[in-house]
């Protein structure tokens, strides 16, 4: 019978943290590339190609491109999530928080509209790919926690009750927020007046 000593157990345990360090290191340095491509027109060796790594590291870090792009969004998300954070804590009236929050909102799709692309392209795939669906369900959580604290918070210093569910609004303010990226990508509206308006109708149902 084999005994696993202290040493051998911290030993392990760095070795662990560095392998994933180093998976976080190279799906945030690729996250570009993977946004630009999108999901149906990569592979590790397209990435590779598009990126200062080789082949082979991607492939000894990742299983796949699956395992490469939802690395790579999980890291986007988990910044995603805290962007409104500050705009909850900070704001003293209703009309304030829907100020920044609005402004934030638009903001994040002019900068980041690559990577909010290659989000809602993954999360279609879990239509065709189930090993993605546990991975994607916790973003989609954390994402509707997020409004759910705006809403909260909104309705707090209005000093009314919300008139919907934290689910329906949800995938309210997430149905407004694909409208603007669909209107910012394709050109039709790069200012995007139809979901300005749909964000303020929304925050007046509330």
């Amino acid at each position: 019978m084999t005994t696993t000593t202290r040493s051998e157990s911290r030993t392990s345990m760095r070795g662990h943290d560095k392998f994933q360090a180093r998976r976080i290191e190279l799906a945030t340095a690729t996250l570009v590339t993977l946004a630009e491509l999108g999901y149906a027109r990569t592979s590790l060796r397209e990435i590779a190609q598009n990126s200062a790594f080789s082949h082979g590291v991607l492939h000894y870090y990742f299983r796949d491109k699956l395992d490469l792009i939802t690395e790579a969004v999980k890291i986007f998300e988990a910044m995603c999530v805290t962007r409104y954070d500050d705009a909850v804590a900070s704001a003293t009236t209703a009309s304030e928080l829907r100020h920044e929050f609005s402004t934030m909102f638009f903001a994040t799709l002019a900068t980041d509209s690559a990577q909010h692309r290659l989000w809602y392209d993954l999360r279609n795939q879990t239509r065709f790919e189930s090993s993605l669906r546990d991975e994607i369900c916790e973003i989609e959580s954390l994402r509707a926690q997020m409004i759910s604290k705006v809403v909260d918070r909104y309705c707090e210093l209005r000093r009314t009750p919300s008139q919907m569910s934290p689910q329906l609004a949800y995938v309210t303010l997430d149905g407004i927020f694909q409208r603007g990226l669909d209107d910012l990508l394709s050109g039709t509206d790069t200012s995007m007046t139809a979901a300005r308006a749909l964000l303020d109708e929304a925050f007046d149902a509330l």
